[in-house]
């Protein structure tokens, strides 16, 4: 089945990136240098230590229901959002993955836990289910949101 891996839109975060410290506070965000590989939501790539990554917390599903979720992420400035079809981005190629499928009111249809390098198959079984609209990809350790994922 043919799939698109969508980050998130990359217009959304780039004020963040002129603020002052204090004024990233009031928007609940942290300016970060990165201790270790950091993955930005946009790019869908990581950032490497020592990058300046925006740290936000972020709603990721926005429904009128008790799934309703946010969390953090990382942003990573001057990157364009992943858009693709039929491609994977290494990002989540090496994490594993807790992919679940959300169908047209929002409500959750299917789940798996999945090695990155085994999605592909993840994505057929979970979009086999014709109830499933869309798809979330979450880092399986911390939980975050990682990416959507929609039939192509």
């Amino acid at each position: 089945m043919s799939f698109r891996i969508q980050g998130l839109p990359a217009e959304k975060f780039r004020p963040l990136f002129a603020l002052s410290d204090d004024d990233l506070k009031w928007h609940g965000a942290l300016r970060r240098i990165t201790q270790r590989n950091s993955p930005c939501r946009v790019s869908l790539t990581d950032a490497e230590p020592g990058q300046e990554v925006i740290l936000v917390n972020f709603e990721h599903l926005p429904v009128d229901n008790p799934y309703y979720a946010r969390y953090a992420i990382f942003v990573r400035a001057g990157e364009q959002t992943y858009d693709a079809v039929d491609q994977v981005p290494e990002q989540l190629r090496r994490r594993v993955l807790a992919l679940r499928t959300w169908d047209a009111q929002d409500m959750m249809v299917g789940h798996e836990v999945v090695d990155g390098r085994e999605i592909e198959g993840a994505i057929d079984r979970l979009f086999a289910d014709s109830r499933a609209a869309y798809m979330h990809a979450h880092f399986a350790g911390p939980g975050c949101y990682a990416a959507r994922i929609e039939r192509a």
